[in-house]
């Protein structure tokens, strides 16, 4: 693992987002199309979670995500963040939020 310093982590923009909508991309079986809000704007986000979660499990999760990140082409949608998650060799959980935060929340 490479260590990084302060300064490089703090360009880092993670935020807590509520999933608003979600459905499985036509073609793929692990690719699901996700509406996220950050509290001032709506985007979509492509994640690789269809193996660990069904689309309408994850409607109303608060959620971690890297909302800087230069949005990517993914199977022809844009995805304009990346959901965090964790994953070992049984599982994949993603990163969620237990108390009521303000959604656009900066992560600290």
């Amino acid at each position: 693992m490479e260590i990084i310093n302060f300064e490089d982590f703090s360009k880092v923009g993670l935020r807590v987002a509520k999933i608003l909508e979600a459905v499985k991309v036509d073609g793929s079986s692990k690719l699901i199309k996700i509406i996220i809000d950050l509290g001032h704007e709506k985007r979509q986000v492509l994640a690789g979670i269809g193996e660990y979660y069904l689309p309408e499990d994850l409607v109303g999760k608060n959620v971690v995500v890297v909302a800087n990140l230069l949005p990517r082409k993914i199977m022809g949608f844009d995805s304009e963040a990346m959901i965090l998650a964790v994953k070992d060799s049984n599982n994949l959980s993603l990163l969620s939020i237990e108390k009521d935060i303000e959604v656009g929340s900066r992560v600290s």
